[in-house]
């Protein structure tokens, strides 16, 4: 897999993150933890999307 397509990955994982952020947000009686976590996993791979951009 080229660094790219790596990228490119990594970015669609992320907007599905954000995605299901929002979705949850909008459910009645969204749970906090689950909303911490997912925003976790999309700050380690914004993280990880930003270290290979500058690689």
């Amino acid at each position: 897999m080229s660094l790219s397509s790596h990228l490119q990955e990594l970015r669609k994982k992320h907007q599905t993150l954000s995605d299901r952020v929002e979705e949850e947000q909008r459910r009645p009686g969204y749970d906090d933890l689950t909303i911490a976590n997912l925003k976790k996993q999309k700050l380690r791979l914004k993280e990880e999307i930003t270290r290979l951009s500058e690689a």
